[in-house]
């Protein structure tokens, strides 16, 4: 594991036996990140990696014990925030504490969701309500609001967390796709929209990670198995397996990269 020496660089182990350790730069140095969703499961994961490299990290959340101990583990440079980003009120109360606390914002990533099965006979008019209401008009109104801190930071990365079901159907799953696909949708306008200021918007498309949303759809062996087989890797996600994407996404690396769609689904999508 590395050893972090200041804010931008970090000592690592190597086997050359003439030399203990080198210095490698650290991808995310002086960025400040917000990750919606950050107490848990893939936007907990995103965090760790981008503390790990070199980012002020702060995550928000609903659930004020599940963010404290989230911000426990992350570490010194994260800022946890209680805060419901599809109300008004609560994303402003989450960009004024970042940028007070911070001075800017370079990266959002939006992965705040919920997941209500149903077909569209089975479903309530709440239920696709709170669907749109959560995976699509919170990210689209933290996305607006995060425009003019970027533009004064120069420019910055919005990271939408779609899914597999954003770019191919699934039964029982209609409302979550259709939000899935209009976060999608949403991705690629707000590109076009915004590359002359610099700001890149690209869409991360999971398959079936192993997080407490989908722990209901895989409660037993027999309906594990069954979303196991939809993956050609045999294996079902893992959090940690979205955080290559993100990180790369966060980067300067990325910075050619805009409107993109990236399924990281153990080839679920190439079925």
């Amino acid at each position: 594991m590395g050893i972090a020496l200041h804010h931008n660089v970090r000592w690592l182990p190597v086997p050359d036996p003439n030399f203990a350790f080198t210095i490698v730069a650290m991808r995310l140095a002086s960025k400040v990140a917000i990750v919606t969703g950050g107490a848990s499961g893939i936007g907990h994961a995103i965090a760790m990696a981008f503390a790990r490299e070199g980012a002020q990290v702060v995550i928000c959340g609903r659930d004020r014990k599940k963010l404290d101990a989230a911000a426990n583990e992350i570490g010194p440079s994260c800022l946890a925030l209680q805060a419901d980003v599809s109300e008004a009120a609560g994303i402003r109360k989450l960009l004024d504490s970042t940028v007070q606390r911070f001075g800017r914002v370079n990266v959002l990533v939006n992965n705040a969701g919920v997941l209500l099965p149903g077909t569209a006979e089975s479903l309530t008019e709440a239920e696709w309500d709170r669907t749109f209401t959560v995976n699509v008009r919170g990210l689209w109104l933290l996305s607006r609001a995060v425009l003019t801190p970027m533009r004064l930071a120069g420019g910055g990365s919005i990271i939408n967390m779609g899914s597999v079901l954003s770019l191919v159907g699934a039964r029982n799953r209609v409302a979550y796709s259709a939000s899935k696909s209009a976060v999608l949708g949403m991705t690629r306008a707000m590109a076009l929209d915004h590359a002359a200021d610099r700001i890149r918007v690209n869409c991360i498309c999971p398959g079936m990670v192993e997080t407490e949303m989908v722990a209901p759809f895989i409660a037993d062996e027999d309906a594990k198995r069954q979303r196991v087989a939809m993956h050609p890797v045999g294996r079902l996600g893992q959090p940690g397996d979205m955080t290559g994407a993100a990180v790369f996404l966060a980067s300067d690396e990325s910075s050619w990269t805009t409107g993109a769609a990236f399924p990281v689904d153990g080839g679920y999508t190439a079925i």
